[in-house]
């Protein structure tokens, strides 16, 4: 469900990228359906997302433009939203939560994200839009999962499985998803923001990695095992509108 986007240069989203290279940042929802109950993952941008972009610091403001709100499109659809378990953040920057404030489903966040979202000013938006949501606390105790430490194995039979991605903030995650098809896809949240950083085998900038990264070198050794995975499965960053090529979208 892509709910709109923001502009920014290819040269502040990965090394080596051109200046004069204007690319469209996504934001977007993506519906899990499961017979257990279905996920979002993220939220998108909100109805209020004016608001939110004008309260970010002004370096970071950017030109953007809106679709639909994922909670728009769920009700265009006629989705019966009583099988909606709740919004799965990759984690809790404001281009991820801000369509929270019309989703009044539990939020899906683990303790080291919900601690960064109570207290850096990443967390701005977040703490905003959440007032009033149900908190949904899971815990990264399962075992190793195709290269990372631990995991949490949302349904109990590997369609959805989490792993740990802690170094954009320092509870961020990534979602290992899998069809019946047995098609795969891993949506790695702002691991790197492109697909060029997974096919040109580059991180952010070196400024952007500073201002943007919590641990860059978490970062780098958890963008080297994606790229480990990259001929195995459909790799979604996800601010690359690219990226969702091959996921329907909701109305289709």
């Amino acid at each position: 469900m892509p709910t709109g986007t923001y502009e920014t240069r290819a040269a502040f989203a990965f090394k080596g990228g051109s200046f004069r290279d204007r690319r469209r940042f996504a934001a977007t929802a993506t519906l899990l359906r499961h017979p257990q109950g279905d996920l979002l993952i993220d939220a998108g941008f909100g109805s209020h997302v004016a608001a939110h972009i004008q309260s970010l610091p002004r370096m970071e403001q950017a030109p953007y433009q809106v679709t639909s709100t994922a909670s728009d499109q769920l009700s265009a659809s006629g989705y019966d939203r009583s099988g909606l378990r709740g919004v799965l953040l990759t984690h809790s920057h404001w281009d991820h939560v801000s369509g929270l404030d019309e989703l009044q489903v539990p939020i899906w966040i683990n303790a080291g994200e919900l601690q960064y979202a109570s207290e850096h000013r990443g967390g701005k938006v977040f703490r905003e839009v959440s007032a009033g949501h149900k908190i949904h606390q899971y815990e990264l105790n399962g075992p190793a999962f195709l290269g990372f430490a631990s995991s949490f194995d949302v349904y109990g039979d590997g369609s959805v499985v989490i792993v740990p991605a802690r170094g954009h903030t320092t509870g961020s995650v990534i979602i290992f998803v899998t069809l019946p098809t047995r098609k795969r896809y891993a949506f790695i949240g702002d691991l790197t923001w492109q697909l060029d950083g997974i096919r040109r085998r580059v991180e952010r900038p070196l400024l952007l990695r500073k201002l943007a990264d919590t641990d860059p070198k978490l970062v780098r050794d958890d963008l080297l095992r994606m790229i480990a995975l990259a001929d195995v499965m459909q790799i979604v960053p996800a601010h690359d509108v690219n990226a969702y090529d091959g996921i329907p979208l909701l109305a289709d």
